[in-house]
């Protein structure tokens, strides 16, 4: 190996390191926020769970509500771990940018990154991939959940 192969390597070990503890970090915040609301949307007292439910009842749009508004605060606070590291590291100058910049990565529509320090875009372009998947996920779940529920009691 060439010493420019070596340099590379050596930049680019910290940040898959970091980016992989960032991620496993925010897919496991991900996975428990999602229990949290499933056990509050389906009890797991069978007495207590909720069948069938009109999506137009006032009830219904409660529901749906409170679920969206849970799936936002769970991304938001994925999002920023993600401007805090970025931060923390001195990859971005500002909290302003480092939110922004984490806002744009994480839902994949792309930001110029010339503002990111050179030693930390991979990280960026793989809170995206991250963003990506735990989006999905979140959709996923909110199609299955709102699938479930049914008025009549068991």
């Amino acid at each position: 190996m060439d010493d420019k192969t070596v340099e590379t390597i050596q930049m680019l070990m910290p940040q898959l390191g970091w980016a992989t503890a960032v991620i496993m970090l925010c897919v496991t915040f991900h996975g428990l926020g999602l229990a949290l609301l499933t056990h509050f949307v389906h009890p797991s007292d069978e007495s207590q769970r909720v069948t069938h439910l009109p999506p137009v009842s006032v009830r219904g749009i409660l529901v749906t509500l409170a679920i969206v508004y849970a799936l936002f605060i769970i991304h938001g606070v994925e999002i920023w771990l993600f401007a805090l590291f970025f931060r923390y590291v001195g990859a971005l100058p500002t909290l302003e940018t480092a939110v922004y910049y984490s806002i744009i990565s994480y839902g994949a529509i792309g930001y110029d990154d010339v503002a990111m320090a050179r030693d930390w875009r991979v990280v960026g372009a793989l809170e995206g991939i991250c963003g990506i998947i735990l989006l999905g996920w979140s959709t996923a779940y909110f199609v299955r959940i709102l699938g479930r529920i049914d008025i009549r009691r068991k």
